[in-house]
């Protein structure tokens, strides 16, 4: 049995930066369906729930590890003498990101949302639908299995030396994709944690955020790790990547000005995604030879068939600028096949059959 009832889905351990006076004990927050500003909001009632993990004591006992392990790792990047971004410090960084980008709220409800739409579409029974903790569990199963998937990726701390602090949000852990979301060939395929062009992104304390990206496709410029913005233009390029992502609630710290982030919030909300995926649905068209056509329709009862295919698209909002220290790198690739599985990293290629893959250049 687990011995923690209220578990959080975004760790104190985490929010203590943003926090007043950096105590963990209260933070301002603002909530996006009320517009409003709550400045002493209570640290332990914020991103959780009852046993939102279940009652497993070793899940428990292992989730308080990496929380301890990257509680560590804060303390020693955030001190001034720290100059290097080290291998340990690396990976612990990469291992939180991809953990808290699983297991949040909001994340354990877009799988609900996805996995319930595909199930009314295929007319499957009440088993097949999936409740949030059934997807936190997953979740925590595809961390194990998959925690490996991001450690080609190159990774850069940047410090905020601009007048403007970062923000973080209800779900930190932001996965986006410069070159996907702007470059048309890309048009149809969704991106996740194999593609090439991915970017990952966690503020960690209003003067410092956790950058990962496919060095095949970008270039930051940085010293053993660390680059620093004096840009408010850049601080805003990320901050507006918490707005775009967050559920309910975004935490500024607090000196924030709560004016500008009203302002902020108004101007990119209409990017917001309403739902963050698209089922398509296709019917068998014709048949020639070994290979079989499909042609995607509006919903299922639109035609007679036998035979269709459903594909779930997952959606991710277009931010409207990127920071400045992003560069594209000379002659940038990723790999593909021709096949559904889209454009995707050099070091995720093993061992997938099929066609052969190619690279395909970026354009800018």
């Amino acid at each position: 049995m687990a011995t923690n009832k209220n578990q959080h889905f975004v760790p104190r351990c985490y929010l203590r930066p943003f926090s007043q006076e950096e105590e963990g004990k209260v933070i301002r927050l603002f909530n996006i369906d009320r517009l409003q500003v709550t400045d002493n909001a209570a640290v332990k009632h914020q991103c959780s729930s009852s046993y939102f993990y279940g009652n497993d004591e070793q899940l428990e006992n292992a989730i308080q590890f990496l929380e301890q392990s990257y509680a560590a790792t804060l303390r020693n990047i955030r001190v001034s003498s720290y100059k290097q971004l080290t291998p340990k410090d690396e990976i612990v960084l990469k291992r939180f990101w991809l953990f808290q980008y699983l297991r949040t709220e909001a994340a354990s409800k877009r799988a609900v949302e996805m996995n319930n739409h595909l199930g009314e579409v295929a007319k499957v029974g009440p088993s097949f639908k999936l409740g949030v903790r059934d997807a936190v569990i997953m979740a925590m199963h595809t961390f194990a299995q998959e925690m490996h998937i991001i450690d080609d990726m190159r990774v850069c701390l940047v410090k905020n030396s601009s007048s403007l602090p970062f923000i973080t949000s209800d779900d930190p852990a932001v996965i986006t994709n410069r070159w996907f979301l702007y470059d048309r060939r890309h048009l149809g395929h969704t991106f996740g944690l194999q593609s090439a062009g991915v970017l990952l992104v966690m503020p960690v304390s209003p003067k410092l955020v956790f950058i990962a990206y496919d060095p095949d496709v970008y270039a930051i410029s940085k010293i053993s790790g660390i680059a620093n913005t004096r840009k408010v233009g850049d601080v805003r390029s990320i901050n507006q990547l918490q707005i775009l992502n967050c559920r309910a609630n975004v935490f500024p710290g607090p000196t924030y000005d709560s004016t500008v982030l009203y302002n902020e919030y108004q101007s990119h909300k209409g990017r917001r995604l309403p739902t963050r995926h698209v089922l398509h649905y296709s019917v068998l068209d014709k048949v020639e030879g070994q290979y079989k056509r499909y042609r995607v329709v509006d919903s299922p009862e639109e035609v007679d068939h036998q035979d269709a295919l459903v594909h779930m698209q997952a959606l991710f909002p277009k931010p409207d600028s990127w920071p400045m220290f992003l560069h594209w790198r000379r002659k940038g690739f990723g790999c593909t096949n021709g096949t559904g599985m889209g454009c995707i990293r050099r070091s995720q290629i093993q061992g997938i059959g099929g066609p052969s893959f190619e690279k395909m250049y970026t354009r800018h």
